[in-house]
């Protein structure tokens, strides 16, 4: 169990480190926020479940458990709403937005 634990926290870390580089180095809000959401999500999830393997005491479990679905509601809800302010506050989102729709309606 302790190679396991040792091989998701590390994994879990790995895509941290890819979803902050991600938000540095995307051009736009709408991929930078989908980058933070995303791959953080999916790293923290990784990363709890590699803390509940390595811890011996069972009552962490819990706790990283309500860790987990605290994120898995709320970092999709912070996404939408971090994409409707980038999309309202700057003219190109809106136009980029704008011609997406249209294309998925053909």
């Amino acid at each position: 169990m302790n190679l396991l634990a040792t091989l998701l926290l590390l994994a879990g870390a790995v895509l941290l480190v890819i979803a902050a580089w991600g938000v540095i180095a995307l051009p736009d809000a709408l991929a930078r926020q989908h980058a933070a959401t995303k791959a953080g999500t999916l790293a923290l999830v990784l990363v709890c479940l590699g803390a509940a393997l390595a811890m011996p005491e069972g009552e962490w479990a819990w706790r990283l458990a309500l860790i987990v679905v605290f994120l898995w509601i709320t970092l999709p809800l912070a996404s939408h709403l971090l994409a409707r302010a980038a999309v309202r506050e700057s003219p190109a989102q809106r136009e980029q937005a704008g011609q997406a729709e249209v294309r998925s309606t053909r």
